[in-house]
């Protein structure tokens, strides 16, 4: 007897946190319901109470030893205990300073990333998406550019009086100088180092977001590419062949998070992907295979391990093949659970990271360089980097021990940019970046935010080959295309939240460079501040029932005067698939 309803075709619960076949709200209902608050109090803790509780003690302990120094100067004991207890205190200070000093500071730039420029990014998109929606529906191109710079002005100026309102209030019980009984008393601290948070994140929201607002309105604004470059007359053309977002499953008939019942079964359409591939470079032969991150659907290892077999089977490829991480390679916390919450403290994050990172060593470790922070310049390939911590990563792999994960959580860092030099000075290099920010809740997990660290070695590279052009790739989209927008959740949340200034630090190499990136799903070549950026469609998410498909093979020539050509793409179209 045949089953009352078809196992393969799946069912509700496949569409769990789909919103293709749920609503925002449903799934937040959703959410709401299942999440573990003693959980949610616990990460708020530790990620937003702990690092503003540091940021504001170290005025007060900082004066309070100076006020302590002082006091053992001035008042000075009998024999030679007072230069014993000033030594000692010397000591004290200059061992408990700087790691105070280092940890108030990544407190503060920990809060940044967490609530000040996201705050700005909600306001900027948000601003956007009502007059844009209510008054200019059908605004053209110039029109909208003119929005997106008012709108970016009007949210400086409106988060400037948010936060000197901010400061009005928590100033009262603010108190920026400590004393000897603070440091005996430390629970006297609490308020006062609160307020001190308060005071420093509110001054420096009214200052940056208008700044952020200001730079914003007078930069260009994004815009579809005009035109391609015309094919040079003679020189060498770089064949790079595109692809994203390919959320990889590790079972024959699952569906994807994003998409449920709406998307395609298994990973039948990437062994179709990666034999067209196959075919197009056995005619005219690809340089590089480049996949901007989202090569599973979770970061689970089994769905790596589909990864890799579907790639090994096409070895030419696999030797052209870089990657990068993408947020479901890493943040999804879990594909059955989206109200799921790792506790900042909890092994889950680490172990996708090493996961990841362990597969891209796998794919590219002995073609990508990463940088050395001591000198700026390229150093050791990816696998000599890992080697001496191979121990430890197997040791984390197999018991999550909580000694490993702040090593491993500086590796995870060290290691971008990943660098693929030119093969000449004026061949084309890649760099690989990861603009995952990290998040530890599923529902949130699309966050994107470039380093400055990662920006600081990317200008680095490029000034040890002045000549060479350059992929830069990441995964999120560096700003909001420039098309009308339906839905404010596509607005948000998903771009990268310092997406303009990472456009700023790239601006004097836009001749030399194009950006390529993945996480819309959509297509879309255009530009920035001069900076040409490219956008990966998903060739698998795109798929349901029989419809047609489409990936891009670019193509990159030397222009004059060292400027890169980017000329039209090939478009290779794949046909619908049953499942």
């Amino acid at each position: 007897m045949p089953p009352l309803f078809d196992p393969r075709l799946g069912d509700i619960e496949d569409d769990a946190s789909s919103p293709k076949r749920r609503s925002l709200f449903a799934i937040a209902g959703s959410l709401l319901a299942e999440i573990s608050l003693p959980k949610l109090l616990a990460a708020w803790l530790l990620l937003i109470v702990v690092p503003g509780v540091l940021l504001g003690l170290a005025p007060l302990v900082a004066s309070g030893w100076v006020a302590l120094l002082s006091r053992k100067i001035i008042t000075p004991l009998d024999g030679i205990w007072p230069l014993f207890l000033i030594v000692l205190v010397i000591a004290l200070g200059w061992l408990g300073w700087r790691p105070l000093f280092r940890i108030a500071e990544r407190g503060f730039w920990s809060l940044n990333s967490l609530v000040v420029q996201p705050g700005y990014a909600l306001c900027r998109e948000g601003l956007r998406h009502l007059v844009e929606h209510m008054l200019m529906r059908d605004a053209d191109a110039e029109s909208r550019a003119r929005l997106r710079a008012t709108t970016a002005a009007g949210a400086g100026i409106v988060l400037c009086g948010l936060g000197i309102w901010i400061v009005m209030l928590a100033w009262p019980s603010s108190r920026w100088v400590g004393d000897v009984a603070d440091l005996t008393s430390p629970h006297r601290l609490i308020v006062p180092a609160l307020a001190n948070t308060v005071v420093v994140l509110g001054s420096y929201l009214a200052v940056s977001a208008l700044a952020w607002g200001i730079a914003d309105a007078v930069m260009a604004q994004p815009r579809d590419l005009p035109a391609f470059d015309e094919m040079p007359e003679k020189g060498r053309i770089w064949r790079v062949a595109h692809l994203s977002d390919l959320h990889v499953v590790g079972e024959r008939f699952g569906f994807r998070i994003e998409s449920g019942r709406s998307g395609p079964r298994g990973n039948d359409r990437l062994e179709q992907i990666l034999e067209e591939l196959a075919k197009i470079h056995s005619q005219e032969p690809l340089d590089h295979v480049l996949i901007t991150g989202d090569m599973t659907d979770a970061g689970r290892s089994a769905e790596w391990a589909e990864f890799f077999a579907a790639l090994s089977q096409y070895p030419e490829l696999e030797a052209r093949t870089l990657v990068l991480p993408g947020n479901h390679d890493v943040n999804v916390v879990d594909r059955a659970n989206p109200a799921r919450l790792d506790l900042p403290t909890s092994p889950g994050l680490r172990l996708r990271q090493i996961r990841a990172l362990s597969a891209i060593a796998a794919v590219q470790g002995e073609k990508v360089h990463v940088v050395d922070s001591a000198t700026g310049r390229i150093g050791q390939t990816l696998s000599a980097t890992l080697a001496p911590h191979a121990m430890s990563i197997a040791d984390f792999a197999n018991s999550g021990a909580l000694r490993h994960s702040s090593v491993l959580s500086r590796i995870w860092t060290d290691v971008f940019p990943m660098v693929l030099p030119p093969d000449d000075e004026d061949g084309l290099g890649v760099i690989l970046l990861n603009s995952n920010a990290e998040t530890h809740f599923s529902f949130t997990n699309a966050l994107g935010f470039m380093s400055a660290e990662q920006a600081s070695d990317l200008a680095a590279v490029t000034r040890q080959f002045p000549h060479a052009h350059w992929i830069v790739a990441l995964h999120h989209h560096i700003v909001e295309y420039p098309e009308p927008v339906t839905d404010f959740s596509k607005r948000i949340g998903t771009a990268l939240i310092n997406g303009t200034w990472f456009v700023r630090q790239i601006q004097p190499l836009a001749s030399r460079i194009v950006a390529m990136h993945g996480h819309r799903h959509m297509d879309w070549v255009g530009e920035c501040g001069g900076v040409r950026i490219i956008s990966a469609p998903s060739a698998v998410m795109a798929s349901t029932g029989n419809n047609i498909v489409h990936f891009y093979v670019h193509r990159f020539g030397r222009g004059m005067a060292g400027r890169l050509s980017l000329l039209k793409p090939e478009r290779v179209e794949l046909p619908g698939m049953k499942t």
